[in-house]
């Protein structure tokens, strides 16, 4: 199945959010293709998890609109799933009960394909307590897949990881992404987790839209590799307020062009892996 045949579209129009005073996003425009992996980034406070709030229907935007299609993204709630970085788990129940929540009599088989799916299939018996912080996000993961999601969105669930968790949580993510087909809305702090993840990045910015950049490079991704530096330094100068030349900036573009057409080359035509 194709991402198209899954993945929801995401049209967001004029988003507007104040709290009192304090104006969080002002007049954000976003168009997201189905199956798309979208990559918010930004500094703390600049409205990024405000606006996945707003997305999720968690927070009411104060002006414009959020559509999937020519309906109201309200519409497709039971498609929509939210993961946040602190995993939420119910401390009295078993795992595969945690997954299972809500889904009624056939809810156990549906959570143990989950558990398969996030590599934890043997340990449904276990008490969150019993789980390092990784494999807690792999059960909150397991939860938010087990309703099959069109759209699921992201808020900085790896945050809390160390370093080489993190690095495997981020492979998951995409397997899985790959493999079901739903857009993927990622918030996130971290410029590099964000080109390793997502085929686009936007840079949100005192609540504006300051940067969209796609990432067209092929997964999987070498890290380290030129294209992917060259978009992480282009992002990271916008959030850092460096201004790149234009000599800079059009060198990174060639750059990118170069080591996509490489990756494509190497990994465009490599069947994905099945993991359920």
């Amino acid at each position: 199945m194709s991402a198209t045949d899954t993945g929801l579209p995401l049209s967001l129009r004029g988003i507007g959010k104040r709290y009192g005073d304090s104006e969080v996003l002002r007049g954000i425009d976003l168009q997201i293709a189905p199956g798309a992996c979208v990559a918010v980034v930004g500094r703390s406070g600049c409205g990024k998890s405000t606006l996945l709030r707003v997305i999720a229907g968690l927070e009411a935007a104060d002006s414009g609109t959020v559509e999937s299609g020519a309906a109201p993204l309200a519409a497709q709630r039971d498609a929509v799933r939210l993961m946040f970085q602190d995993a939420r788990l119910l401390p009295w129940k078993r795992v595969i009960d945690n997954v299972a929540l809500g889904l009624g009599r056939a809810g156990r088989m549906q959570a143990q394909a989950a558990l398969d799916a996030v590599g934890l299939g043997m340990r449904g018996g276990d008490w969150p307590a019993a789980l390092s912080g990784g494999q807690r996000q792999r059960v909150a993961l397991a939860r938010a897949l087990v309703h099959r999601p069109r759209l699921l969105l992201l808020d900085e669930p790896l945050g809390a990881l160390d370093a080489l968790t993190r690095i495997e949580m981020q492979q998951l993510i995409v397997q899985l992404w790959r493999h079901y087909g739903f857009t993927l809305v990622l918030v996130t702090h971290d410029v590099a987790e964000a080109c390793a993840l997502a085929d686009r990045i936007v840079v949100v910015e005192q609540g504006q839209v300051g940067l969209d950049v796609a990432v067209p490079v092929a997964h999987p991704r070498a890290p380290g590799s030129p294209a992917l530096a060259a978009i992480q330094a282009q992002v990271l100068s916008r959030l850092l307020g460096v201004a790149q030349t234009s000599e800079q900036a059009a060198a990174a573009k060639t750059e990118v062009r170069r080591d996509a057409t490489r990756e494509a080359a190497r990994h465009g035509e490599a069947p994905l892996q099945r993991i359920v």
